[in-house]
């Protein structure tokens, strides 16, 4: 009763997740198997986006650049491809990712100016970075990585894409929580002031939660890069649809509460709402729209309960 309870909001979500997939298959009844990996191939890049910028909110930031970081990333991926061995051309790209977050983290933390302020300069930052290393859409991704997000694997219900989302997942953020990291990372976002006195290097955590959701932006980049087969410099809808997919999730706008499991659940929320707007032959315009209306509904919501409990 007690693992229900503290994950009620977890399990609420995926239990929404199910009704509106039985939406879409009353809707459209061929939506199968096919349907499904589709979905989770649009979700991949949102998914690493959102998980990312968990971290960074629940270690009480957030980070506006996710997107120019995604792009960068992306840029990186498919011109190295191009001139060099699939392996070590993805490396480079994750070490590059997490140097633009750490990069992002050092600076709020040695200028302590707010996070806001300084992920919104280096937003300009990076996506003149992206437009340097590419400026038009181009290069090459290796066959493996886009095979490696397409179709199924093992069983026909499994989609590569969602495997992977859970794989990544799980092998940065699950060895993480329980450790004296991610617990100094809960408590930064819970009381900087608190964990300071308590022995906590809250500049060392601030940077290190940064540099993860740079990790993060990494995977999303290498997913771009395999989705399109080319590097896209400019930045995609990203930014709005993680801040919402996180408040949604259940991560607390101030910091120290939440974690990854609902936010990624909450992306393919989001992404099945749009299939189903699709799918009854909604106005493409008015989709953008009601996507727009939902997510500064949810962030306006998160930012209100935020500071009702600040102020309590």
């Amino acid at each position: 009763m007690t693992l229900i309870r503290n994950n009620a909001w977890v399990i609420s979500l995926a239990l929404l997740l199910a009704v509106l997939l039985a939406i879409t298959k009353a809707i459209q009844p061929g939506f199968g198997a096919p349907g499904l990996e589709s979905l989770a191939r649009a979700a991949l890049p949102f998914a690493f986006a959102t998980a990312g910028m968990a971290i960074v909110v629940i270690v009480g930031g957030i980070d506006l650049s996710v997107a120019s970081m995604m792009a960068v990333c992306a840029v990186t991926a498919a011109v190295l491809m191009e001139r060099m061995a699939g392996i070590p051309a993805l490396l480079i790209v994750l070490v590059v990712g997490a140097a633009m977050g750490a990069i992002n983290g050092a600076l709020i933390v040695l200028t302590k100016v707010p996070d806001i302020v300084v992920t919104l300069a280096m937003l300009f930052v990076w996506e003149g970075v992206a437009l340097l290393i590419l400026s038009t859409p181009g290069g090459a991704t290796a066959d493996w990585l886009e095979a490696a997000i397409r179709g199924f694997f093992l069983f026909s219900w499994l989609p590569k894409a969602l495997l992977i989302i859970a794989i990544v997942t799980a092998l940065i953020w699950a060895p993480l929580r329980g450790t004296k990291l991610g617990l100094s990372i809960y408590a930064v976002g819970s009381d900087e002031r608190a964990a300071f006195r308590s022995g906590v290097s809250v500049g060392r955590t601030r940077v290190i939660a940064y540099a993860l959701c740079g990790l993060f932006c990494a995977f999303g980049g290498l997913s771009l890069a395999a989705l399109t087969g080319i590097g896209e410099p400019v930045p995609g809808p990203y930014l709005l649809a993680a801040v919402a997919a996180v408040v949604l999730g259940g991560v607390v706008l101030g910091g120290g509460k939440g974690g990854l499991l609902g936010p990624v659940i909450a992306v393919f929320i989001l992404r099945i709402i749009r299939t189903i707007l699709t799918l009854m032959a909604v106005d493409p315009n008015v989709t953008t729209i009601v996507e727009g209306v939902i997510m500064v509904g949810v962030v306006m919501l998160g930012t209100a309960l935020t500071m009702k409990g600040a102020q309590r």
